[in-house]
């Protein structure tokens, strides 16, 4: 039990970014642990996919290619994933928090009978003592994750099972290549052998995929707002000003909350990590649980009335004043200085 196993997800055939995140997360904590990274994909006419992988410093990638494997079903994904568990017994599992992630990790876990934390924002690897027992455990996987609507921050160990699993939300790692040149190996997965009758009880025989409308974890520049834009017409002054940049729109939970814009906007430890080059807080408090979704931002400016806003602090350039008489202005200095 010492290698650290990522399903890799895929969108079309390709690699899609969380697991790319999760790589790049697992090979630092493979590096803590001196472990290998392997990488799990499953799916039909997938083999040039490792050469994507390897950059990300992944030692060995097990590869499941077969027709009856696309697209993502749950039962067969679940039999070839938990059969290779088995069989090399990793000390960790790590699966994107994403609507494939989110079906195939519990079923995963329960068939195993191991814990899974959900919806993690940060994974680190330490020590821990039972307090009732004395028990004293060396690098066990810390997951963190918000909890209790993201007003505490847990931090869930699994002492005693593996392995120790979790999902991982998307944006919150960020996609580090170690080499373009490092190698691994590949296993090929006896499909065949492997799959019961009773695995293929589903045939999907058509499907439509209504690509994104929102990308907040691609957007290079977001134009975020808070319960103090105030209404949802007032958001429409936000979605001029970051259509004119080129950006994404995103929000609060309170503006959410106020139905000002949709939940699939929300940024923070409830909604979706981000890291643009160009954030901006409007009517923004500041409040640990946005925070936590975009402080990773290179560049922030805030926006907001009260001079002792929070997140004034946070960020890098800060406009104290009324949004709706600051942005009009920015949208006028930024089209005269266009022409």
């Amino acid at each position: 039990m010492e290698n650290i196993f990522v399903y890799c997800e895929l969108e079309n055939n390709v690699i899609s970014d969380i697991s790319l995140e999760l790589l790049s997360k697992g090979r630092k904590l493979a590096d803590n642990l001196e472990c290998k990274l392997e990488a799990v994909i499953i799916g039909h006419n997938i083999l040039e996919l490792p050469k994507v992988l390897f950059p990300y410093g992944v030692d060995t990638v097990y590869i499941a290619d077969n027709k009856k494997l696309s697209p993502y079903s749950t039962i067969p994904h679940t039999s070839i994933f938990v059969d290779l568990i088995k069989k090399e017994q990793p000390q960790i599992a790590l699966v994107g928090a994403t609507s494939i992630g989110r079906d195939l990790g519990p079923r995963v876990s329960a068939r195993l009978g191991v814990g899974l934390t959900a919806d993690c924002t940060e994974l680190v690897i330490g020590d821990y003592k039972d307090n009732k027992t004395g028990k004293e455990y060396k690098d066990l996987l810390y997951q963190i994750r918000p909890a209790f609507g993201g007003n505490i921050i847990a931090t869930i160990v699994n002492p005693d099972t593996r392995p120790q699993m979790a999902t991982i939300r998307e944006g919150v790692m960020k996609k580090e290549i170690v080499s373009s040149t490092y190698e691994g190996k590949i296993i090929n997965i006896d499909v065949e052998s492997l799959l019961k009758d009773d695995d293929i009880v589903l045939e999907i025989i058509e499907r439509e995929i209504e690509p994104r409308k929102v990308n907040l974890s691609g957007a290079q520049i977001i134009v975020s707002g808070g319960f103090g834009v105030g209404s949802k017409e007032n958001f429409d002054l936000l979605k001029e000003f970051a259509d004119l940049l080129g950006g994404e729109v995103g929000a609060s939970r309170a503006a959410v909350d106020s139905g000002y814009t949709g939940h699939d906007r929300q940024i923070g430890q409830t909604g979706v990590t981000v890291r643009p080059k160009l954030y901006f807080a409007i009517g923004i408090s500041g409040a640990i649980q946005h925070t936590a979704g975009m402080d990773k931002s290179a560049q922030i400016i805030s926006i907001n009335s009260d001079p002792d806003a929070p997140i004034h602090k946070l960020a890098d350039y800060a406009i104290i004043g009324e949004f709706n008489e600051v942005i009009p202005k920015m949208i006028k200095f930024y089209k005269d200085e266009s022409k």
